[in-house]
């Protein structure tokens, strides 16, 4: 028998229907513009919901329709033309080029309805759950769970001794073993003011039915970054502020640097090397004191207050102490088969090898494989990838340079930025980015890689097997990559090794 205790579960279920029906909404839409656009503008209603929802500017939507497809015709002419009078043929088949120019001619004009409908419609139909799903698990999810002969029981559960749990004053006896998975909360900052005021965590953002007209988020890393650019998109004035001397400032400074000019072109106001004195809240509004990096003192007036400056991993009142732990702990200790203790496992978060879902998913995996008697392999961690999906996307594996270097390693680097490279140039406005990996000389392999761009996160792929597999550097030269592609640019990047 299995028992599986859940304290305040949080599922992740995207409201398909109504995705869906946007998106069968927005393609007719798409079409009568086509056929004819007086007739759109006298009909240009959308149902959303059961509710009618008339957009204000529909001839300048029209509008925008029609330039952009005959923006794209002409791109279509043009490179079609230069596909056949350029013999070395560097951009590919042409009759791929026509599908991808009214693929996105008609997500252009789908766009432009979508932007139409949020401004209108607020973000609740984006949110990608549904209330139900906040309030309770997935009944599929516990019958497959019960079929599995797992014994189910929500409610707030507590180690009392090795091997037992109880929940709800009643007592759970594991023959085997207790693995803990509790992971991780939004951690707010000791700022003077904070505590009293309305902030939003990332959990409370998710929950928003429309866009605020202004917000300041606290915190430039993966999650401030997401969701700063996100609601700069939705047409919210986003600053961010930052303590460290840049955003993302665990990632190589290549990564920040090229990231930080995406939100200068989306009108994010960064404050990096910010020292922020007090939060205040009044008449529905933040005040945020602030002294940037120049030593300026600045108040930050918004709507909305984020706050996404780290995170406390769920380690307190779990019963640690009974077995023999400490509940103040940073996270748990574990061997490689994620043992933390006797009859004890622990995965996730609370081990703090990583907060990423795809972390606690590999660990479960070994624990699971130490659970059952089966044999390894068993944890190492000298190649965990991890993705900030920013636009452009942030990858990135094992150690970055100055990791490395504080290491001791024979350290070489090489760079090759994504603008300059083939697809690079093809892929125009919104194509920049940077490839960067580093390698122990002295052992003739990589040790840590960044890939930033359109699909960062997909480069990533190939330089994490690199990493993981401590690949030599001359076979990685070796290898014979498509074109044209953004990941030829690793080439690039490993004949900068020099």
């Amino acid at each position: 028998q299995y028992l599986a205790v859940i304290e305040t579960p949080v599922v992740f279920t995207p409201s398909a229907t109504r995705v869906e029906r946007a998106r069968l909404e927005s393609n007719k839409l798409a079409k009568r513009l086509r056929r004819n656009v007086g007739q759109a503008i006298q009909d240009y209603n959308m149902i959303v919901d059961g509710d009618r929802v008339v957009v204000e500017s529909p001839i300048v939507l029209a509008f925008v329709a029609l330039v952009l497809g005959w923006m794209f015709a002409v791109v279509v002419i043009i490179l079609v033309t230069l596909e056949f009078l350029w013999p070395s043929r560097p951009l590919g088949n042409p009759v791929t080029i026509v599908r991808e120019a009214f693929r996105r001619r008609d997500r252009a004009r789908r766009y432009a309805q979508i932007v139409a409908i949020a401004s209108r419609h607020g973000l609740g139909m984006y949110r990608g759950r549904s209330d139900a799903a906040r309030e309770a698990l997935p009944q599929a999810l516990v019958a497959a769970l019960a079929e599995a002969g797992v014994t189910f029981v929500r409610g707030h559960g507590r180690l009392a001794g090795e091997g037992v749990v109880e929940v709800a004053g009643t007592r759970y006896v594991a023959r085997v073993g207790v693995v803990l998975n509790t992971g991780t909360a939004p951690a707010a900052p000791p700022v003077d003011g904070l505590a009293d005021t309305p902030f939003w965590t990332n959990r409370d953002v998710l929950r928003a039915t429309e866009a605020p007209s202004s917000l300041v988020v606290v915190g430039g890393g993966a999650i401030g970054a997401e969701l700063a650019q996100a609601f700069a998109r939705f047409g919210s004035r986003v600053s961010v502020l930052e303590m460290a001397p840049r955003i993302l400032a665990l990632e190589e400074p290549e990564a920040s640097e090229v990231v930080a000019a995406s939100f200068a072109r989306d009108g994010v106001q960064v404050l990096a090397g910010a020292t922020i004195g007090s939060v205040a809240h009044a008449d529905g509004r933040f005040t945020v004191a602030v002294t940037d990096a120049d030593g300026t003192d600045l108040d930050l007036d918004a709507d909305r207050l984020l706050v996404a400056a780290g995170r406390r991993p769920n380690l307190h009142d779990i019963g640690l102490e009974t077995v023999g732990l400490d509940p103040s702990a940073r996270s748990l200790a574990t061997d490689e088969r994620m043992r933390a203790g006797e009859k004890l496992w622990a995965i996730g978060d609370i081990t703090g090898k990583g907060a990423f879902t795809h972390m606690s998913m590999y660990q479960a995996g070994i624990a699971v494989r130490d659970l059952t008697g089966t044999d390894g392999p068993w944890a190492s961690y000298h190649a965990v990838p991890r993705v900030t999906f920013t636009d452009p996307e942030v990858g990135a594996v094992g150690m970055t340079e100055q990791q490395a270097r504080d290491a001791g390693l024979a350290v070489r680097v090489g760079t090759a930025p994504l603008a300059e490279s083939t697809r690079g140039w093809i892929h125009g406005p919104g194509g920049d980015g940077v490839v960067k990996v580093v390698e122990d000389a002295d052992a003739g392999h990589l040790v840590g890689a960044t890939s930033v761009g359109p699909t960062g996160g997909e480069v990533l792929s190939m330089l994490a097997t690199a990493v993981h597999a401590r690949v030599p550097t001359a076979v990685l030269r070796e290898q014979v990559l498509a074109y044209p592609t953004f990941h030829r640019a690793v080439s690039s990047a490993l004949a900068d090794l020099g």
